[in-house]
């Protein structure tokens, strides 16, 4: 969900250490351009798929029942444009992964 509002992956850094220290720790932003158009409810859905507590965490039938989710389901459009670096991002991780 993060690599598709974002383009990035929450975790990376070029340094797998700082990459698996990032993952151990949960440390992930909503910082960048990526991020300026997308909702309240969208990163707080992310977060809670992030959530490092496997307890607190989302399963999928519970993100699909998240309110962001509920309200976007059967809307083909945004109501607000993704940023470019969006795009970009994801042509990149794909072409890195």
């Amino acid at each position: 969900m993060y690599i598709l509002l974002s383009g990035t992956p929450p975790f990376s850094d070029d340094d797998d250490h700082i990459t698996f220290s990032r993952i151990l720790n949960a440390k992930y932003s909503f910082n960048g351009p990526e991020w300026k158009n997308i909702s309240p409810q969208a990163k707080s859905l992310v977060r809670n798929l992030l959530q490092p507590d496997i307890k607190k965490r989302y399963s999928a039938l519970e993100a699909l029942n998240d309110p962001w989710f509920k309200s976007v389901l059967g809307e083909p459009t945004l109501d607000k444009p993704l940023a470019i670096s969006t795009l970009q991002n994801l042509k990149q991780f794909r072409v890195n992964f």
